[in-house]
């Protein structure tokens, strides 16, 4: 509920944010009539002040009494009360300028020729401006308010998808630590600090749009490291990293899902190296490979066991990088590949920094 209300929130500050804006836009235009109406009736005699005002106020009322009628009755239901009071507003729209009009209130005959003037040309007029106005002003509106729907449903997508990581390697993890620390093993400290790297970046460190590249390897290293509690030989992952690591951002918890199915579909025992890494950035793009043996195991499991490794990662690459990405996956041999191409990612965090300098 506090998340819902934080959002309706940033909804409403943004609305109001938008209506300022159209309220300095409407002064601003009304000053600058006023000012056309003063110079153009100033040249045709020595009543233009009071021409003037009376001009102003006349479409003043009429464009606002249509603009704040459309607010007040927009629905179906109240077509009638709205033509009501819009024939109201059409009969007394000419007033404030024939009663202005030296002449408006000198003689009936003048008064009726101008009143019928003011009915033909202004008040059709006005009538429309407001209508645009209020038009244009729900269209901007509702446009904003559909983005940040849109915006809130891709985020709350992407934090459920990023919170699908397996919790049995939390719980098998912590056997492994219970068990080296039972056996007052030296590698226990070591594996508790790693654990709580790896959470704190989970629970705190993730929640940025993008984070690091540097993080999110360091992040792959502590789950590396706490997966080969499993094994007694020496690192079965062999990771290699080339290119400018440390001048990209991507989006967090994205390879994770890759790394982990790598494990769970490879074979129990596994030799030196048998999961090949590798993350190259290269230019304004982003290489990541991963290969792991299949040994006797169904080809294409990944894809078919009911896992959330690539499904996962196909969703977020769609809502994250959008034609931005290519993911390929499949066996070849007894070895199963995963490339996945990120390209645009310097461009991206240079937007990321412009926009928290813009917030």
């Amino acid at each position: 509920m506090a998340g819902y209300a934080i959002f309706v929130q940033l909804i409403e500050n943004e609305m109001h944010r938008v209506r300022n804006l159209f309220t300095r836009i409407h002064i601003f235009l009304w000053i600058l009539f006023s000012l056309l109406a003063a110079i153009q009736l100033s040249q045709d005699g020595s009543d233009w002040l009071a021409l003037t005002v009376g001009t102003v106020l006349t479409c003043l009322w009429i464009f606002y009494g249509h603009f704040f009628l459309l607010t007040r009755y927009p629905g179906k239901g109240e077509k009638g009360v709205y033509y009501r009071w819009l024939v109201g507003l059409v009969l007394t729209g000419p007033l404030p300028l024939v009663l202005f009009h030296p002449l408006g209130v000198a003689a009936w005959g003048y008064f009726l020729d101008y009143y019928a003037m003011t009915l033909i040309t202004a008040v059709p007029l006005f009538l429309f401006l407001g209508w645009l106005a209020r038009v244009t002003e729900n269209l901007v509106l509702n446009t904003i308010r559909k983005e940040q729907l849109e915006k809130q449903a891709v985020e709350a997508e992407l934090y459920y998808l990023r919170s699908q990581i397996n919790p049995h390697f939390l719980f098998n993890t912590l056997n492994n630590i219970h068990t080296l620390v039972y056996k007052q093993a030296p590698a226990a400290p070591e594996a508790v600090m790693r654990l709580a790297s790896l959470m704190r970046y989970m629970i705190y460190e993730s929640n940025a749009a993008l984070v690091p590249l540097s993080k999110e390897i360091d992040y792959l290293r502590d789950y590396i490291s706490l997966q080969q509690l499993r094994y007694r030989i020496s690192p079965v992952v062999d990771l290699k990293m080339e290119g400018d690591t440390a001048s990209c951002h991507i989006a967090p918890l994205l390879f994770i899902h890759l790394l982990e199915n790598a494990y769970k579909h490879s074979p129990a025992r596994l030799g030196p190296g048998d999961i090949r890494l590798r993350v190259e950035v290269e230019a304004n793009s982003l290489t990541f490979s991963l290969q792991n043996p299949v040994g006797g195991k169904q080809e294409g499991g990944w894809e078919g066991s009911g896992g959330i490794g690539l499904p996962n990662v196909r969703k977020r690459l769609a809502l994250l990088y959008p034609d931005r990405h290519s993911l390929e996956a499949g066996p070849m041999g007894e070895m199963y590949h995963i490339v996945l191409k990120i390209r645009g990612i310097h461009a991206q965090s240079d937007d990321a920094k412009a926009n928290l300098l813009h917030n």
